[in-house]
């Protein structure tokens, strides 16, 4: 994943994902459960608006981001309203830990940032390698089957198919960031064998409907299924954290 993508647009991406109480992100909550006192490690995490909400409910965070720009708003909002989140600019595909630090999380989250990461291997085995025995991985992403809708891309391109993967550019009117920043397609066997190589399995989906807003001015799009919210735990027996 190149920094530039979200670098040039770390203003207005910022303005626009202010919180974390959108049905998608209430779902990913949802699954991962009480977070208090949980070691937690949010990849591509951005300005820091799930990693944040994470913190209020008392989790211990440590937020993982390719883009500097990002990175710094994040860190702004942390110097104004201190939370005890630790930032990192890194690739998570080739991820390793700061000298010292402890690795056995509890949960990696990662909302909607699965499409931007292109390395999906790499990602896959630094979520394992950060995990302790037992531990989750949450995250959310497009649908992979989201056929999209008039004026709204889906997980591919209009003119491909579900089964073409790659990274490509939405031209949809009203898909302003993937016009912007791009994604990669993936089948979903693709996310689920490639996880569970890593010894990640999956344990529960969920596929929580767009915003009401959404939806309305996006009918034809809304009748298909457009986020897919998934838990998979670590293989292992479990440990204390």
């Amino acid at each position: 994943m190149n920094p530039a993508r979200y670098d040039a647009i770390a203003d207005s991406y910022a303005a626009e994902f202010t919180s974390a109480d959108d049905p998608v992100s209430q779902a990913l909550l949802g699954l991962i459960g009480p977070p208090a006192a949980l070691r937690i490690l949010d990849i591509a995490c951005g300005h820091g608006r799930l990693t944040r909400e994470l913190a209020i409910r008392g989790a211990r965070v440590t937020g993982l981001d390719i883009s500097p720009a990002l990175i710094g708003k994040a860190r702004e909002a942390e110097q104004q309203d201190a939370l005890g989140v630790s930032y990192q600019v890194a690739d998570v595909a080739t991820w390793r830990p700061e000298s010292g630090q402890r690795t056995a999380f509890d949960v990696v989250t990662c909302s909607f940032g699965m499409s931007d990461i292109d390395d999906l291997e790499g990602c896959a085995a630094a979520v394992s390698r950060a995990l302790r025995p037992g531990g989750m991985f949450a995250f959310s992403i497009l649908h992979p089957c989201f056929p999209g809708g008039r004026d709204v891309s889906g997980s591919w391109p209009s003119a491909g198919r579900y089964y073409d993967e790659g990274r490509w550019t939405a031209d949809g009117a009203l898909s302003a960031l993937r016009r912007q920043v791009g994604a990669n397609h993936r089948t979903l066997s693709t996310y689920l064998n490639t996880l569970r190589q890593h010894g990640l399995v999956f344990d529960e989906l969920a596929e929580p409907g767009p915003p009401t807003s959404w939806a309305a001015s996006r009918p034809d799009a809304a009748r298909h299924p457009v986020y897919l919210v998934a838990r998979c735990l670590k293989a292992g027996p479990a440990t204390d954290a």
